[in-house]
């Protein structure tokens, strides 16, 4: 039987530790077995002995990355036999290094964000900050107060792990934050008239706002990828985005109809006219974004192919 994993991640005196113990309180939480809580820093907060003692959670450190191994967790494991499992992981440790025991499954990995130092982690920490991010199912940003270019972090965010519930937090709870305000096109146009930047935008806007766009037209210039599990009269159009560092990039681009798929070759250019539409797709795990294309033309490669978020800081 696999036991639930929940990782935490953040650098340290990010909040991690004060959202584990507003977890373990919470009566939802209380369920039936162990829990094992294995913290791999010392921050300024611990971990009440009283909680603890409720909540039939034991409280385990490694705090040297070279400990942190399948054989010592596994080793912990047999000690406790656990229900479930709580990381709070250290922010400095690559979680590309993290193995976990085979009966170990993460069910969950919240990254939080101290976002009044996020501009510091984004330009001097950026490879760690993008691994925390890519392998979060949500990132909470909290101290949010007094820090008016939120929709930029958000931006940043989403150019790196499209899935991610963003949330933000400031002194008095949740902050609604849009990317309306920052979209660099008219969306009253017919088409709506996509540049570089704008594409990257539409891509990321669309994501979580679909109903937005549906029905209106889209002209923008994409490379052309047309994967091997796809329709014959389907292909992809879309751009490669730098969210983080030139290590991170990756390719953005949504499903598109189009009868003249034959006629095209990979990773060529063309400007594409599309209709967009709201339709179930597999990889999106429900309904999002689908382009229906009205005109494909040929074109050169810009002279940015590249869609650097980084720049929009």
């Amino acid at each position: 039987m696999m036991k639930p994993v929940y990782v935490i991640n953040g650098f340290l005196d990010s909040g991690k530790t004060d959202f584990f113990r507003y977890t373990l309180a919470q009566p939802y939480f209380k369920t039936k077995g162990k829990t094992l809580l294995i913290v791999c820093e010392e921050g300024e907060n611990e971990y009440e002995e009283e909680l603890l003692q409720s909540t039939n959670t034991i409280l385990e450190q490694i705090t040297d990355e070279t400990d942190f191994t399948v054989s010592k967790l596994t080793a912990l494991d047999n000690k406790y036999d656990p229900e479930r499992i709580l990381i709070e992981y250290n922010g400095m440790w690559n979680f590309k290094n993290m193995h976990l025991p085979k009966k170990w499954d993460i069910e969950q990995q919240i990254s939080i964000i101290d976002a009044s130092n996020f501009k510091l982690y984004f330009t001097n920490m950026k490879s760690l900050l993008a691994e925390q991010i890519r392998s979060s199912d949500m990132i909470l940003f909290n101290r949010c107060d007094q820090i008016a270019d939120l929709a930029s972090f958000k931006r940043n965010i989403k150019a790196i792990n499209q899935r991610a519930d963003i949330i933000f937090e400031d002194e008095n709870g949740e902050v609604d934050v849009t990317l309306d305000e920052d979209l660099p096109f008219d969306l009253q146009a017919d088409p709506i008239e996509l540049s570089n930047y704008g594409y990257g935008m539409f891509y990321l806007d669309a994501l979580d706002h679909v109903e937005r766009y549906k029905g209106k037209k889209v002209r923008f210039t994409a490379m052309v990828m047309k994967p091997d599990d796809f329709p014959e009269n389907c292909f992809v159009p879309g751009r490669m985005v730098m969210g983080c560092c030139a290590n991170d990039m990756q390719f953005l681009g949504y499903a598109c109809e189009y009868d003249g798929v034959s006629d095209l070759k990979e990773k060529e250019w063309v400007v594409v006219t599309a209709e967009v539409e709201k339709k179930f797709i597999k990889e999106y795990d429900g309904e999002g974004p689908f382009l229906r294309a009205l005109e494909v033309e040929k074109t050169v490669e810009p002279k940015e192919p590249v869609i650097d978020f980084t720049a929009q800081q």
